[in-house]
């Protein structure tokens, strides 16, 4: 239920109760989608993680083809296998990426559902569902 509908708008916090205020149910619904500064704060960690260029060119390649080696990344996206390397270096200490050993080779898979959300299918096909189980042995 929507606080227009109870007393006042009811979510609004009291230091802004002075503020016009034309539309209650649209404000409480603005309110609600915004939640508390912590959950907010993590949401903005999740954007700036994806606003680099190199990180968001390798977790893209991993949302499309699943668990994926260093080597097949590097050759998929044009980028050095270091370079690649270190990102996922970065990606695996965030929680973003989880690495799984299959013999010589390690493959790398989504291991954040809420990345992958934020990631969707930027070519509009339908991409593996993440994250991805571990790699079959």
């Amino acid at each position: 239920m929507y606080c227009d509908r109870l007393v006042g708008v009811h979510l609004l916090p009291a230091e802004r109760r002075g503020q016009r205020v034309i539309d209650g149910e649209r404000v409480c619904q603005a309110i609600e989608a915004i939640g508390d500064a912590a959950a907010l704060r993590s949401r903005a960690a999740q954007f700036a993680l994806l606003s680099d260029p190199t990180r968001l060119t390798v977790l893209t390649g991993i949302r499309a083809a699943g668990p994926i080696s260093v080597s097949d990344l590097a050759a998929a996206t044009g980028i050095t296998d270091t370079t690649v390397s270190q990102t996922l270096r970065y990606l695996r200490a965030s929680g973003t990426v989880a690495a799984e050993r299959d013999g010589r080779v390690v493959r790398y898979r989504l291991a954040d559902s809420a990345i992958a959300a934020l990631l969707g299918s930027p070519t509009g096909r339908p991409a593996h569902d993440q994250p991805y189980p571990a790699h079959p042995a």
